[in-house]
């Protein structure tokens, strides 16, 4: 009974299925929007995504991305108990099918967000991606975060662009970002990452650093896995 409960009132495990994933999406509007390609990347790569999804957040890189203004809701995926009362798996797989057609659109609309300020804040789109995320978390799901950027975080105290990369200089900087609470909890998720550094305006001998770089942070911030593609 307690469990039952439990699943009704977080709306987000699936009814009749087993439990997929508790999802977000961080897409970037600032500089990594204008190649058409990124803006393809969303929309082949987001919708397979979503079908291992329960429940998706979103978030927007933007020169603000925490105080934003910027902002699309959550898409609850999966049927609720009220929704599929007897857990039937044919309602749970017409509910889903609507509801996943509502992701897609609002991710575009990301491409959108005004600037709010020169530059990049990707730290900031990851801090206010799992502030939503850290109350639908259940042991049973798969947690996944799925990022569409280049990383060039140029705002606050992270400018990749004057970034010392030399391993002990990653590691300090790192360490900086985790002390002053500026790391997102990234604890048991996967991410992955589409157009990192896609542009590479940066030197080809720093493009390696900056992705070991970019991996020991989400390393540090607790992620399971983290793909840079």
């Amino acid at each position: 009974m307690v469990a039952a409960l439990g699943l009704m009132l977080a709306g987000v495990a699936a009814c009749g299925t087993e439990a997929k994933g508790v999802c977000g999406v961080i897409v970037d509007s600032t500089s990594y929007a204008d190649p058409a390609t990124s803006r393809a990347d969303v929309t082949s790569k987001l919708p397979p995504f979503a079908q291992d999804c329960d429940w998706i957040a979103f978030a927007a890189v933007t020169g603000s991305s925490e105080s934003s203004t910027c902002r699309q809701d959550p898409v609850a995926i999966a049927a609720t108990q009220s929704e599929n009362p007897n857990d039937n798996p044919m309602v749970e797989d017409r509910v889903r099918a609507h509801r996943i057609t509502e992701v897609l659109p609002r991710a575009v609309k990301l491409f959108d967000c005004p600037a709010e300020g020169q530059g990049s804040d990707v730290l900031g789109a990851l801090r206010y991606l799992v502030k939503q995320l850290s109350a639908q978390r259940r042991p049973d799901q798969a947690h996944q975060i799925i990022v569409f950027s280049d990383l060039i975080n140029n705002r606050g105290d992270l400018d990749i662009n004057k970034l010392d990369l030399n391993e002990d200089a990653r590691k300090q900087k790192i360490q900086e970002l985790k002390n002053a609470r500026l790391l997102p909890d990234l604890t048991g998720y996967a991410v992955v990452v589409h157009g990192f550094l896609r542009e590479k305006t940066s030197s080809p001998d720093r493009f390696p650093l900056l992705e070991g770089f970019w991996k020991e942070a989400f390393e540090a911030a607790g992620a399971t896995t983290a793909d840079l593609l």
